[in-house]
């Protein structure tokens, strides 16, 4: 059964022509994703199928089936900031929604009367089911105060609010414009979950490519203002796409050496020809125009190189943050390496970005020390992106980092060239920031913060609104990057592809140092659970047997223990509690600003002693309480 039939529809701005006459069409249980490059016009079809912006082109046609409901997910938030949360969810024109909203409104005005309607028309209608996906739906998405107004949530829980208030809706066709991005995750994969079920009928725009794999049915391709259509998944699309490409090339070879021999014929030919001649001439500027054709546009060129790097980078000692009863790290320890490529992994509010701050020192520690080396240049791209004036043009926001920009061997490069290099066109370069679709602003931000020659590289979700040929290019780049990279990123795909280690950041402010990218943690992920014993020497990592446990637990056991365990315990409590003290005063004396280097690696070795001291004695405890269970 047809849902959606897109015939002969034309896009352009100004004299930029972002698509002609593309054709589409979408049947029931049909979950297509649309890839292309940034600014070639994905978010504006999405807009144009949903009705927001006209479509052009004299035989266009967009033909929805009738009586089919349709819910559409943008980037922007649409909320109405002065209804609350669960007020918005159900905020609807289903009957059943709009049941349980006057449910909800007549439980808060604690009218016997109205709550007794209210119920009535609940079960006339069957939605008492419709009550409990809502609140799941609203829970899996981590959306929990649901009297909070709308306008006092983050832009984060606006746009996850904004997709449970879609699938809330329960419509027969969803649109969804980059339904992963603010999503942790554990959201994400149970957003894939839920999206494969097999009467949904989704057509969306995605960096993800894990979630494409796993989602979609078909790939469509926009590219040189075309739509092409690839059944299947993701990695089906990429092969049948390369195979195509493959063709095209030995194609285009065949037409240049065509080219070339009736270029040298031309060439010989005199002035004067006759009608014979004229269209061998004819011929050979077809011929000349095909072969001159490339395969694909150009990619974006990484080619900037990072200042040297020291044997001295950055150095993390015991450090400690809590803002009020919210701990964000608790003895943290780490000396990062040259090189070293790690993804730091946590669920939404746990203080990612926050654990990035304090090891840059935009934010200081309550308790430990942070040690930058002298030759370490960060480069820090931020969630939030380029604050600028809307008014301000493209060549100029490079311009206000750098006129020129060195490279290898005394070379160096315009600031206009490095745009061309980062696909900006000498035209796109004059045009305002304001103008740029949301991936060619990420697109401009992420080359000011390369071209600073950055050699410890932080990331904070790079890969949000990003086009998947610049990622790949980006990926690229970093897996050879010879300085430091930390990536924060809920993209699986792009960390698999860079990290070598994780800092899994948990509630608390614990942080697990694990050796592998995100799909290995994924599988051994029950190993790392706050309720597994889990030791680390740097971050001395066993929170889950905290003292007052272990002396109440002793108590309820000791009658089942010998005289010499009890003893034994009562020792290891007492070293533990000297121990615990002793950590708590060097971790005090880090805080100490005029704290010469020296005595700094004294106080760290002392650490790490009793940090291993601490460890053993733990062990030992767990193992003579393991002999009563």
């Amino acid at each position: 059964m047809n849902y959606l039939t897109i015939e002969n529809a034309s896009k352009t701005f100004g004299e930029k022509v972002l698509f002609q006459d593309l054709n589409l069409s979408i049947n029931q249980g049909d979950k297509i994703a649309l890839v292309a490059k940034n600014g070639t016009g994905k978010s504006t079809l999405l807009r144009i199928i949903n009705g927001e912006e006209a479509v052009e082109g004299e035989q266009a046609k967009i033909l929805f089936k009738k009586d089919i409901t349709i819910a559409y997910l943008t980037q922007e938030s649409q909320l109405k900031d002065d209804l609350t949360v669960l007020e918005e969810a159900l905020n609807s024109d289903n009957p059943r929604l709009e049941a349980i909203q006057q449910y909800e409104s007549a439980l808060l005005s604690k009218d016997d009367e109205r709550i007794q309607k209210a119920i009535t028309k609940i079960e006339d209608l069957k939605a008492w089911d419709i009550e409990a996906k809502v609140k799941e739906i609203l829970g899996k998405l981590k959306i929990y105060k649901l009297d909070q107004k709308v306008g006092s949530l983050s832009g984060g829980q606006q746009k996850r609010l904004s997709l449970a208030k879609v699938l809330i809706a329960n419509p027969d066709f969803l649109i969804l414009d980059e339904p992963t991005n603010h999503l942790d995750l554990e959201m994400i994969e149970w957003l894939e979950e839920y999206l494969q079920q097999p009467h949904l009928t989704i057509f969306m725009v995605t960096h993800d490519r894990y979630f494409l794999e796993r989602v979609c049915n078909t790939i469509v391709d926009l590219e040189e203002r075309k739509l092409a259509s690839f059944k299947g998944n993701y990695s089906e699309y990429l092969e049948k796409k390369a195979a195509i490409q493959a063709t095209e090339k030995a194609n285009l070879n065949k037409m240049k050496k065509l080219y070339s021999k009736e270029l040298n014929w031309i060439r010989r030919q005199p002035k004067a020809r006759g009608t014979k001649a004229k269209s061998r001439v004819d011929k050979f500027y077809e011929i000349k125009e095909k072969a001159h054709q490339n395969v694909q546009e150009d990619e974006v060129e990484f080619i900037i190189q990072s200042e040297r790097l020291g044997s001295k980078i950055l150095e993390a000692y015991y450090v400690h943050k809590s803002f009020g009863e919210l701990k964000v790290l608790d003895d943290f320890y780490y000396k990062f390496k040259k090189g070293e490529k790690i993804g730091v992994v946590g669920p939404n509010g746990v203080g990612k970005s926050t654990f990035i701050k304090i090891l840059t020192k935009q934010i200081e520690p309550d308790q430990g020390k942070i040690v930058i080396g002298e030759t370490v240049k960060f480069g820090v791209f931020a969630q939030e992106g380029l604050q600028l004036p809307e008014d301000k043009r493209v060549i100029d926001v490079v311009r206000d980092v750098a006129e020129y920009i060195p490279l290898e061997k005394g070379m160096k490069l315009t600031a206009s060239s490095l745009l061309e290099k980062f696909l900006f066109t000498r035209n796109q370069q004059q045009v305002y920031y304001s103008q740029l679709s949301g991936g060619e602003k990420r697109r401009l931000y992420l080359l000011t913060v390369l071209m600073q020659n950055p050699n410890f590289l932080i990331l904070d979700e790079p890969t949000n609104d990003l086009d998947i040929v610049t990622l790949n290019v980006l990926e690229e780049y970093l897996q050879s990057f010879k300085g430091c990279l930390m990536i924060i990123s809920h993209d699986r795909y792009f960390m698999d592809k860079i990290v070598d280690h994780l800092f899994i950041l948990r509630a608390g402010g614990s942080i697990k140092d694990f050796n592998g990218n995100y799909t290995e943690y994924k599988a051994r992920e029950d190993e790392f659970l706050p309720n597994k014993p889990v030791i680390d020497k740097k971050t001395n990592e066993n929170k889950s047997i905290p003292a007052e446990t272990k002396k109440t637990d002793t108590k309820a056991s000791s009658a089942k223990l010998s005289f010499k365990d009890k003893h034994r315990l009562e020792e290891i409590e007492k070293l533990l509690a000297r121990n615990e003290a002793r950590k708590k005063e060097i971790t005090e004396q880090f805080s100490d600003a005029s704290l010469s280097s020296t005595d700094m690696e004294a106080l760290s070795k002392e650490m790490g002693l009793l940090m291993s001291e601490i460890e053993d004695l733990e062990m030992e405890w767990m193992e003579i309480a393991d002999k009563v269970g």
